[in-house]
Protein backbone atom coordinates (compact mmCIF):
# COMPACT_ATOMS: atom_id res chain seq x y z
CA UNK A 1 0.00 0.00 0.00
CA UNK A 2 0.92 3.86 0.02
CA UNK A 3 0.90 6.52 2.37
CA UNK A 4 -0.98 9.42 0.87
CA UNK A 5 2.66 11.06 0.01
CA UNK A 6 3.06 7.86 -2.57
CA UNK A 7 5.67 6.55 -0.32
CA UNK A 8 5.49 2.31 0.16
CA UNK A 9 4.59 0.94 3.51
CA UNK A 10 3.64 -2.72 5.12
CA UNK A 11 1.04 -4.46 4.36
CA UNK A 12 -2.25 -3.17 5.85
CA UNK A 13 -5.53 -5.39 6.68
CA UNK A 14 -8.45 -4.03 5.36
CA UNK A 15 -11.63 -4.63 7.98
CA UNK A 16 -14.04 -4.92 5.06
CA UNK A 17 -12.17 -8.55 4.92
CA UNK A 18 -12.93 -9.38 8.18
CA UNK A 19 -15.86 -10.89 9.77
CA UNK A 20 -18.08 -7.94 10.88
CA UNK A 21 -20.97 -5.54 10.06
CA UNK A 22 -18.44 -2.11 8.81
CA UNK A 23 -19.06 0.99 10.54
CA UNK A 24 -17.46 4.44 10.61
CA UNK A 25 -15.56 3.76 13.78
CA UNK A 26 -11.41 3.87 13.78
CA UNK A 27 -10.19 1.38 16.54
CA UNK A 28 -7.02 1.93 18.90
CA UNK A 29 -6.54 -1.07 20.17
CA UNK A 30 -5.44 -1.02 23.88
CA UNK A 31 -4.58 -4.76 25.21
CA UNK A 32 -2.87 -3.72 28.27
CA UNK A 33 -6.42 -2.13 29.24
CA UNK A 34 -8.58 -5.32 29.44
CA UNK A 35 -6.79 -5.63 32.72
CA UNK A 36 -8.51 -2.40 33.99
CA UNK A 37 -11.77 -3.98 32.35
CA UNK A 38 -12.01 -7.20 33.92
CA UNK A 39 -11.18 -6.19 37.60
CA UNK A 40 -13.63 -3.03 36.85
CA UNK A 41 -17.17 -2.92 38.14
CA UNK A 42 -19.30 -5.53 36.52
CA UNK A 43 -22.31 -4.24 33.89
CA UNK A 44 -25.47 -4.69 36.33
CA UNK A 45 -23.75 -4.91 39.73
CA UNK A 46 -25.19 -3.93 42.49
CA UNK A 47 -22.89 -3.52 44.73
CA UNK A 48 -20.34 -0.07 45.04
CA UNK A 49 -17.26 0.16 43.60
CA UNK A 50 -16.80 3.11 45.63
CA UNK A 51 -17.93 0.83 48.75
CA UNK A 52 -15.89 -2.19 47.82
CA UNK A 53 -12.02 -0.09 46.98
CA UNK A 54 -11.77 0.78 50.72
CA UNK A 55 -12.02 -3.44 51.75
CA UNK A 56 -9.49 -3.87 49.26
CA UNK A 57 -5.69 -3.81 49.15
CA UNK A 58 -4.94 0.13 48.01
CA UNK A 59 -2.47 -1.47 45.40
CA UNK A 60 -5.38 -3.37 43.83
CA UNK A 61 -8.11 -0.26 44.38
CA UNK A 62 -5.74 2.05 43.21
CA UNK A 63 -6.00 3.81 46.15
CA UNK A 64 -3.15 6.93 46.25
CA UNK A 65 -3.86 8.29 49.95
CA UNK A 66 -6.98 7.43 52.82
CA UNK A 67 -8.27 10.26 55.12
CA UNK A 68 -10.78 9.54 58.21
CA UNK A 69 -13.80 10.53 56.18
CA UNK A 70 -12.61 10.15 52.49
CA UNK A 71 -9.74 9.03 50.44
CA UNK A 72 -8.57 9.40 47.18
CA UNK A 73 -8.14 6.52 44.35
CA UNK A 74 -7.10 6.39 40.42
CA UNK A 75 -10.20 7.07 38.29
CA UNK A 76 -10.03 3.43 36.47
CA UNK A 77 -10.93 4.67 33.24
CA UNK A 78 -9.14 8.73 33.23
CA UNK A 79 -9.06 11.04 30.81
CA UNK A 80 -5.62 12.27 31.43
CA UNK A 81 -2.45 10.41 33.36
CA UNK A 82 -3.25 11.03 37.08
CA UNK A 83 -6.84 11.41 37.31
CA UNK A 84 -7.44 11.17 40.46
CA UNK A 85 -11.74 10.69 42.57
CA UNK A 86 -11.85 11.85 45.75
CA UNK A 87 -14.49 10.00 47.48
CA UNK A 88 -16.26 9.89 51.13
CA UNK A 89 -15.78 5.97 52.73
CA UNK A 90 -19.91 6.59 53.56
CA UNK A 91 -22.09 6.01 50.82
CA UNK A 92 -24.04 9.39 49.76
CA UNK A 93 -25.04 10.82 46.48
CA UNK A 94 -24.92 14.30 46.83
CA UNK A 95 -22.54 16.90 48.38
CA UNK A 96 -25.11 18.51 49.95
CA UNK A 97 -25.55 15.12 52.05
CA UNK A 98 -21.53 15.08 53.43
CA UNK A 99 -21.16 16.03 56.43
CA UNK A 100 -19.03 19.19 57.48
CA UNK A 101 -16.16 16.80 58.49
CA UNK A 102 -16.19 14.85 55.34
CA UNK A 103 -16.54 18.32 52.96
CA UNK A 104 -13.82 20.08 54.73
CA UNK A 105 -11.92 16.25 54.21
CA UNK A 106 -12.94 16.17 50.65
CA UNK A 107 -11.51 19.88 50.30
CA UNK A 108 -8.04 19.36 51.69
CA UNK A 109 -7.32 15.49 50.03
CA UNK A 110 -8.00 17.38 46.91
CA UNK A 111 -5.82 20.51 47.33
CA UNK A 112 -3.08 17.56 48.44
CA UNK A 113 -3.72 15.85 45.05
CA UNK A 114 -3.35 18.60 43.04
CA UNK A 115 -0.05 19.34 44.66
CA UNK A 116 1.47 16.12 44.96
CA UNK A 117 0.34 15.32 40.60
CA UNK A 118 1.72 18.97 39.79
CA UNK A 119 4.83 17.65 41.60
CA UNK A 120 4.99 14.37 40.13
CA UNK A 121 3.66 15.04 36.59
CA UNK A 122 4.61 18.54 35.70
CA UNK A 123 0.87 19.68 34.95
CA UNK A 124 -0.08 22.88 33.82
CA UNK A 125 -3.70 23.06 35.60
CA UNK A 126 -6.31 21.15 36.59
CA UNK A 127 -9.89 20.16 35.77
CA UNK A 128 -11.85 19.71 39.03
CA UNK A 129 -15.80 18.72 39.33
CA UNK A 130 -18.41 16.73 40.83
CA UNK A 131 -21.57 15.55 38.61
CA UNK A 132 -24.63 14.65 40.88
CA UNK A 133 -26.99 12.63 39.45
CA UNK A 134 -27.41 10.70 36.39
CA UNK A 135 -29.02 13.55 34.38
CA UNK A 136 -25.46 15.53 34.85
CA UNK A 137 -23.60 12.59 33.36
CA UNK A 138 -22.42 10.71 36.86
CA UNK A 139 -20.86 7.53 35.73
CA UNK A 140 -21.99 6.17 39.40
CA UNK A 141 -24.52 8.56 40.96
CA UNK A 142 -25.00 6.91 43.85
CA UNK A 143 -21.80 7.62 46.18
CA UNK A 144 -20.17 10.94 45.73
CA UNK A 145 -17.01 11.38 44.08
CA UNK A 146 -14.84 14.33 43.11
CA UNK A 147 -12.64 14.72 39.78
CA UNK A 148 -9.47 15.93 39.62
CA UNK A 149 -8.12 15.87 36.20
CA UNK A 150 -4.39 17.14 35.57
CA UNK A 151 -4.11 19.01 32.47
CA UNK A 152 -0.99 20.06 30.91
CA UNK A 153 -0.26 22.89 27.69
CA UNK A 154 0.13 20.67 25.28
CA UNK A 155 -2.12 17.98 25.77
CA UNK A 156 -4.73 19.27 23.70
CA UNK A 157 -4.96 17.94 20.21
CA UNK A 158 -7.95 17.19 17.75
CA UNK A 159 -7.74 13.18 18.49
CA UNK A 160 -10.52 12.77 20.69
CA UNK A 161 -12.24 15.32 18.99
CA UNK A 162 -12.25 14.00 15.32
CA UNK A 163 -11.53 10.00 16.56
CA UNK A 164 -13.15 9.89 19.78
CA UNK A 165 -10.49 8.11 20.86
CA UNK A 166 -8.04 9.84 24.36
CA UNK A 167 -4.80 8.56 24.77
CA UNK A 168 -3.36 7.57 28.12
CA UNK A 169 0.28 7.32 27.72
CA UNK A 170 1.09 5.50 31.32
CA UNK A 171 -0.32 2.39 33.14
CA UNK A 172 -2.73 3.27 36.29
CA UNK A 173 -0.26 0.76 38.49
CA UNK A 174 2.85 2.99 37.68
CA UNK A 175 0.59 6.59 38.22
CA UNK A 176 -0.48 4.61 41.45
CA UNK A 177 2.58 4.41 42.76
CA UNK A 178 4.18 7.31 41.76
CA UNK A 179 1.13 9.50 43.52
CA UNK A 180 1.25 7.52 46.38
CA UNK A 181 5.40 7.63 47.16
CA UNK A 182 4.84 11.48 47.01
CA UNK A 183 1.46 11.56 49.01
CA UNK A 184 2.80 13.25 52.43
CA UNK A 185 3.12 11.09 55.02
CA UNK A 186 1.03 13.50 57.32
CA UNK A 187 -1.69 12.87 55.54
CA UNK A 188 -1.67 8.55 55.07
CA UNK A 189 -3.11 7.10 58.12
Amino acid sequence: MKDYDGTEYGDVESSADFAAVPDAFQRLWTPHRLAYIENGQPPGADVCPFCIAPSMDDKKALIVARGKYAYVLLNLFPYNSGHVLVCPYRHVATYDEATAEEVAEIASLTQTAMRVIRETSGSHGFNIGMNQGKIAGAGIAEHLHQHIVPRWATDSNFFPIIAGTKAVPRLLGEVRDEIAAAWPQSQHE
